[in-house]
């Protein structure tokens, strides 16, 4: 084979933000550079290869096979660059990234992670919240916290904790003499609060599965407000403005704490759980270790909080 002259990186970088945006302006302005400046790179690796990486239409560009396999490779490629470069401006206190939904870093992590901190006071733990799945190379994400229902591709995966399903009020509610709790059917008295992120989930019950466990036909399932969330229908219910369906690992805390109460004993199992996710094949690193090992401490006896 031919040697070839050193890699244009500047091009590179141009080709690699262009294919991100699909628009030379947008990969422009996050380059600090002209569009021409950007398309002009373009088509100097393009002289390099020997391949067109772009389709060019009337103001649209679009990748040929070719930039589509080159871009997967280099957003890979400069995410490890760019980690690496900021792990070496940062060599006394090393970062650890963890990625979770809001409820659990809320309702969960947060309040257990100073723990952590005592126990490796060197690791700074940055928690980004959000549902949808992280690149682990290009969003530089060492660890994440997922509830689902598991079988997720291309990464390891380990049950952290299982999610049992029952409902939760604040203690003045279950206190009230005048609409008293005393069996499920008791509920028809009071608002029910709904998680919408729940709805359409199968094998995750919501309020018809559980009054039908309970027995409580007496209860109409609908009605009551829906939140977008388990952490914004957990916290109506502190509130006192109903009765909420907990999720068990997101309301252990609260119920210790006596912020929320528990009226009945009926739990129904979850077909999601909370798991570890982590990078597949991905290199030893003793702090991501040291993190979930303290995960699995940390979880151990919180499936199913006591009244």
């Amino acid at each position: 084979m031919k040697p070839r002259h050193p890699a244009p990186l500047n091009a590179l970088r141009a080709f690699e933000a262009a294919a991100r945006c699909l628009s030379f302006q947008d990969a422009a302005a996050r380059l600090f550079v002209t569009p021409a400046a950007v398309s002009h790179q373009v088509k100097r690796l393009e002289a390099y290869l020997g391949v067109e990486l772009f389709k060019r239409g009337h103001r649209t560009v679009a990748l040929t096979a070719e930039g589509e396999a080159l871009a997967a490779t280099l957003g890979e490629l400069f995410s490890k660059l760019d980690l690496a470069l900021d792990r070496a401006t940062a060599p006394t206190t090393a970062d650890l990234r963890v990625s979770t939904m809001e409820s659990f870093a809320a309702k969960w992590l947060a309040p257990r992670l100073h723990r952590f901190h005592r126990i490796r006071p060197d690791l700074r733990v940055r928690i980004e919240t959000g549902d949808a799945h992280v690149d682990f190379v290009r969003d530089g994400i060492d660890v994440a916290i997922r509830y689902g229902p598991g079988g997720y591709g291309g990464v390891d995966a380990e049950r952290l904790m299982e999610a049992a399903v029952f409902p939760v009020c604040a203690p003045a509610l279950q206190r009230d003499t005048a609409r008293p709790l005393v069996s499920a059917n008791d509920l028809r008295h009071h608002t029910l609060l709904h998680d919408e992120s729940a709805q359409g989930r199968t094998g995750v019950p919501g309020w018809p599965e559980w009054l039908d466990a309970a027995g409580a036909a007496r209860v109409h399932a609908g009605g009551g407000p829906v939140f977008a969330s388990i952490y914004l229908a957990q916290e109506a219910a502190i509130a006192g403005h109903g009765v909420a369906l907990g999720v068990a690992p997101l309301v252990a805390e609260d119920l210790r704490s006596g912020r929320l109460a528990r009226p009945f004993e009926l739990a129904l199992d979850n077909a999601y759980a909370f798991w570890i996710v982590r990078r597949r094949a991905a290199a030893a690193n003793p702090a991501v270790d040291a993190f979930c090992e303290w995960l699995r401490g940390e979880a151990v006896g919180e499936t199913q909080p006591s009244r």
